[in-house]
C-alpha cells in the first residue's frame, strides 16, 4: 500500500512542487520514497511518483518507481495472487531479483501488456510509463483510488487530489453542485456521476484503464466487464453454499499474505465474523480484533462481539466511541480527506484505526461488499418478496417470515409495507428519504432525482449491483482508504473477489433469503466455522451514532460553531439548521442531515477560496 503521483504532458515540473507532493504523500508511505522522470517522444515529460508502505518484500530493492521491461511502474495496492503470476511467469523465462508483488505485476505489463490483468486478482491503482506514453489503471471494484486532472499542458494524477493540487502549483474550485448532492441526497448519490467534490477533478474509473499515447491524446477502455444475469436456475442451495464458501475461503487466503502485522475488524455481525472465523478456524491464523463498542442500545452488538471473542478464542481491543473533541477532530479529518465524511461511521472507523496503528499493525481486513453480493440490507427483504411473485406459495411464507422477523425492527416508513415494491416496482423513495425536505433547506433548493443504471431484469438483483458499483460500496471504499491510510495501513476487503463476485452472480434469488434472514449463502457458508448464534441472528445492524451524541449543542461554543457566520450560509438557510440543533431528539435522516451540514460547512471553510457553481 502506498500513494503514487504524477505528471505527463509538455510542461517541466519545478523540483520545489515534486518535493511537496512527496511530502503530501508521508502518510501513505512512510518506509521510502521516489521518483522518475522520462522524456517520451521527444516533447512531453513523464514524471512518476512514489511514497511506499511497506507490506512485502520489505527491502529496499522493492521499492518504486519500478523499472521493467522498458516501462516504469509507480503502484498503489496488492497483487493478491502474485506467487502463482510468479511462478507461471518463471515457467515462461522471466526472472526476478526481489520478493515483492510489485515486479510481478510490472513483469506481466512488460511481458503481457493490459491482456494480463485478466489473471491478476488484487487491489491497484498504477501508472505505467513507457516509450509509447502513459497508462493508468484502477481495480475491478475501485478499493484503491485514482484522480486525474487535464489541462492544456497535460494530465496530472495522484491517489488523493492533495497530490495532484501539489504538481498542479494550485487547488481546484470547490464543485458546488457536488456539495449540494451531498447535502441533499447523502453519501449514495456521490458516486452516481462522474463528479468529485473539486470542479475538473476525476477519478479513473474502476476496472478500466486510460492510456496516453506519445501526443498525448487520450484512449479510456474497460478491461473488466461484468456479466450479469447469469444465475444457474439449476443451482441449489447446497450448490451454492458450496461453491460461495469455496471462494470466500480461497480469497481470505490469498490476501492474509503479508511481512507485517494483520488485523481484523470485529462487529457481532455475520460479514466480519466470517472473514475472521474463516482465517482462524480454516487456515490457523492468529486472529486479532478490533471493535468500536457503541452504547445506543439500538446500535449495541456487545453480546454477539463477545460470543465471537469466546467462541474463537480471538485476542481482542475494544475502542469506546471517543465523543471528546468532535468537531475539532471532524476538521482535522475532513482536512486530510480533502472531501466531507460520507457518513458518522467512518469518523468512528477512523478512530478504530488509531487504536489498530498504535497495536503495531499495517494492514487491517473489513468486511466491505458482503451486503451487495450476498444481500443484506432492509429492502432487500422487500424485493425479496417481488422477486417471488412467480411462485405464490414462496411468496407467502416469505411474507409472514417478514411479518415475524422484519416488521419489528424495520425504521425506514416506505420499507414498513412488505409489499411495497410489488406495488410499485419502480419506488425508491427510500434512498433518499426526505430529500425533498432537505432541498428546502438550501438556497436556492437544490433538488435531483434518483437514477439507476440497468443491470438485471430482477429488480433485487439490480438494486444490489447499483449499490456495489454506485451507492454503497464506493463512498465506503473511500473512507475505508483514507481512514486506513491517515495512520499508514492498508485495508483488505475478501468479499471484493474477482472469483467470488462471479459465483454470487450465478445464484438464483430465491436463495438469497432464507427465513427473513438475508446473507443466507453466506451464512451458511461459515457454519461450523463461525459462531451459530451469529450466523442464527437475523439482527441487521451496522454502526451507527445519533450526532447528538457527539455534539453538545446546549454548549454556547458549540453552538456558535454550528451557527456563526461562515461561507455555508451563502448556501444553506441558517433557520432550519437551528430548528434542528433545538429538536431534543432527531429521527435518522434528519441527524445525517446534519452530520452532512457540519461536513459541508468545514469543507468550505478549509477548501472553499474559489468555487463553481
Amino acid at each position: 500500500m502506498c500513494g503514487i503521483a504524477g505528471y505527463y504532458g509538455t510542461r517541466e515540473l519545478a523540483p520545489e512542487a515534486l518535493a511537496k507532493c512527496l511530502d503530501r504523500m508521508g502518510r501513505r508511505g512512510p518506509d521510502g520514497h521516489g521518483q522518475v522522470r522520462r522524456v517520451i517522444g521527444g516533447e512531453r515529460n513523464g514524471y512518476l511518483l512514489h511514497s511506499r508502505l511497506r507490506i512485502l518484500d520489505l527491502d529496499d530493492r522493492a521499492n518504486q518507481p519500478f523499472a521493467r521491461g522498458g516501462g516504469h511502474l509507480s503502484y498503489n495496492g496488492e497483487l493478491y495472487n502474485y506467487l502463482e503470476l510468479r511462478a507461471t511467469l518463471q515457467r515462461q523465462g522471466e526472472a526476478f531479483t526481489t520478493e515483492s508483488d510489485t515486479e510481478v505485476l510490472a513483469s506481466v505489463l512488460a511481458t503481457q501488456g493490459v491482456a494480463g490483468l485478466d489473471n491478476c486478482e488484487g487491489m491497484w491503482a498504477f501508472a505505467w510509463l513507457a516509450d509509447n506514453g502513459l497508462l493508468l489503471c484502477r481495480d475491478r471494484f475501485g478499493e484503491k483510488p485514482l484522480y486525474v486532472f487535464e489541462d492544456d499542458t497535460g494530465v496530472y494524477f495522484g491517489s488523493e487530489p492533495k497530490f495532484v493540487f501539489a504538481l498542479l502549483g494550485r487547488s481546484l474550485p470547490v464543485n458546488l453542485d457536488h456539495l449540494r448532492r451531498y447535502l441533499v441526497n447523502g453519501y449514495k448519490a456521490l458516486y452516481k456521476t462522474g463528479d468529485t467534490f473539486f470542479s475538473g477533478l476525476n477519478e479513473v474509473r474502476p476496472g478500466a484503464l486510460v492510456r496516453f499515447d506519445r501526443r498525448g491524446a487520450r484512449q479510456d477502455e474497460r478491461y473488466w466487464r461484468p456479466r450479469f444475469d447469469v444465475t444457474d436456475e439449476s443451482m441449489t442451495f447446497e450448490d451454492a453454499v458450496a461453491s460461495a464458501r469455496d471462494a470466500l475461503v480461497e480469497s481470505v487466503r490469498i490476501r492474509l499474505r503479508a511481512d507485517v502485522p494483520i488485523a481484523f475488524c470485529l462487529s457481532g455481525g455475520v460479514d466480519s465474523n466470517a472473514l475472521i472465523a474463516i482465517a482462524k478456524r480454516k487456515l490457523g491464523f492468529q486472529v486479532h480484533g478490533f471493535t468500536i463498542m457503541n452504547t445506543d442500545e439500538r446500535y449495541e452488538e456487545r453480546e454477539m462481539v463477545e460470543t465471537s471473542v469466546a467462541e474463537l478464542g480471538l485476542r481482542h481491543t475494544t475502542i469506546p466511541v471517543a465523543r471528546q473533541d468532535f468537531l475539532s477532530n471532524l476538521r482535522r479529518q475532513i482536512s486530510y480527506h480533502d472531501s466531507p465524511v460520507s457518513t458518522i461511521t467512518y469518523y468512528a472507523q477512523w478512530q478504530l484505526m488509531k487504536a489498530v496503528a498504535e497495536e503495531g499493525y499495517k494492514v487491517s481486513v473489513s468486511g466491505t461488499g458482503a451486503d451487495e453480493l450476498f444481500s443484506g440490507y432492509f429492502d432487500h427483504q422487500n424485493f425479496y418478496l417481488q422477486a417471488l411473485a412467480a411462485d405464490p406459495v414462496a411468496q407467502a411464507q416469505a411474507r409472514d417470515n417478514w411479518q415475524r422477523v422484519i416488521a419489528p425492527v424495520v425504521r425506514n416508513p416506505f420499507l414498513q409495507d412488505p409489499d411495497c415494491f410489488i406495488k410499485n416496482p419502480a419506488l425508491r423513495d427510500h434512498i433518499y428519504l426526505d430529500g425533498d425536505a432537505f432541498s428546502g433547506f438550501l438556497s436556492p433548493r437544490w433538488s435531483e432525482a434518483f437514477a439507476e443504471e440497468n443491470y438485471s431484469r430482477v429488480a433485487l438483483r439490480n438494486r444490489m449491483n447499483n449499490e456495489l458499483f454506485h451507492e454503497s460500496v464506493p463512498p465506503i471504499l473511500h473512507e475505508d482508504d483514507l481512514n486506513a491510510m491517515y495512520y499508514s495501513i492498508e485495508n483488505r476487503s475478501p468479499f471484493l473477489d474477482r472469483r467470488l463476485f462471479d459465483v454470487c452472480q450465478s445464484i438464483p434469488t430465491r436463495h438469497l433469503i432464507r427465513d427473513a434472514r438475508a446473507k443466507a449463502v453466506l451464512r451458511e457458508a461459515v457454519r461450523g466455522l463461525a459462531p451459530d448464534a451469529v450466523i442464527d441472528n437475523p439482527r441487521k445492524v451496522g454502526f451507527n451514532v445519533p450526532i447528538f451524541d457527539y455534539l453538545d449543542v446546549a454548549d454556547p461554543q458549540v453552538r456558535a460553531q454550528i451557527l456563526d457566520d461562515g461561507p455555508i450560509f451563502e448556501h444553506v438557510r441558517r433557520g432550519p439548521i437551528a430548528d434542528l440543533i433545538d429538536k431534543p431528539d432527531l429521527p435518522n435522516s434528519q441527524s445525517k442531515f446534519l452530520f452532512y451540514f457540519l461536513n459541508a460547512r468545514m469543507f468550505l471553510e478549509e477548501f472553499g477560496e474559489e468555487a463553481t457553481a
